[in-house]
């Protein structure tokens, strides 16, 4: 599914799939993966330490193969935005949005590409409006781009409904781990006050046309509760990572071909190594 595709299922309302590709920068794993039933792949370079050369192979590799490249650039920065797509993303995951003149800027960076200076700054302002043979080339030249604005924090929480009537923002990003912490209940999963959060940005988000998703962990999100909140509009499916996918897998193989006892999960996991990327690990 290209970008083009995506984006208007975003608006929609109709769901898209994809999962977190974190283990997979190598062609010939990559082309085993987009054997896998992905909508998109969203690749991360706000936590994972991939290059720029990296991050080019992966989205044109998904791309040709038919999987919407969606990359998370390290903050809410325009040159960063700037730098992933031209390097082949299709969509922009911005993290940690707070206002609403960062969202702007955000989605008309991705719409109004490659514009940039002066120019992009009067048409994020809303100073100056492109021509009409302007804006019929930015609808072709960026027909496959998408901007999704990363809610992470109680503020941006309060400024929702201002960072999603910006032009150009396509989607929204829940980011529970952040959010939780922003909310001084870190890593309660299970907590009911961030899932009444995130229910009530879900909602919010479809009233106004605008897709939206949180990142899913399956051993921490009930299946139950990812139906619930698709019930109530969540459209954008991250499921997941790759490794993760690929751990449990492997671990109920092990089970399966072995008669060695399961080898159960400490309790307690404030004693495990927590110092690779967050966005895969509980």
């Amino acid at each position: 599914m290209q970008g083009e595709l995506i984006r208007a299922k975003l608006h929609s309302g109709e769901q898209v799939y994809g999962t977190h590709v974190c283990g997979l920068s190598n062609t010939t794993a990559m082309q085993i993966m987009a054997m896998a039933p992905l909508d998109f792949a969203f690749i991360c370079t706000e936590h994972m330490a991939l290059d720029r050369a990296q991050v080019a192979l992966m989205c044109q590799m998904y791309a040709a193969w038919g999987i919407s490249p969606a990359v998370r650039i390290p903050s809410p920065c325009v040159d960063a935005a700037a730098m992933a797509l031209d390097a082949g993303a299709q969509g922009i995951v911005a993290p940690y949005v707070e206002t609403a003149e960062q969202a702007r800027a955000i989605g008309t960076t991705v719409h109004f590409r490659p514009i940039k200076g002066q120019m992009l700054q009067e048409f994020a302002t809303g100073t100056r409006e492109p021509t009409d043979k302007t804006r019929a080339f930015f609808k072709r030249f960026n027909r496959h781009s998408y901007a999704i604005i990363g809610i992470e924090s109680m503020p941006a929480y309060e400024n929702l409904d201002a960072i999603i009537s910006q032009p150009g923002v396509d989607g929204v990003f829940i980011g529970f781990h952040d959010l939780s912490c922003s909310m001084e209940l870190p890593e309660e999963w299970d907590n009911p006050k961030c899932w009444k959060v995130i229910e009530d940005i879900v909602v919010r988000c479809r009233v106004a046309n605008i897709g939206v998703g949180l990142h899913l962990h399956p051993r921490l999100h009930k299946v139950e509760r990812v139906q619930h909140l698709i019930a109530r509009g969540m459209n954008w499916v991250l499921d997941g990572a790759d490794a993760v996918f690929a751990m449990d897998a492997l671990e109920k193989r092990r089970q399966l071909l072995l008669t060695a006892p399961k080898i159960d999960e400490p309790e307690d996991h404030a004693d495990q190594d927590t110092s690779i990327a967050s966005c895969i690990t509980p």
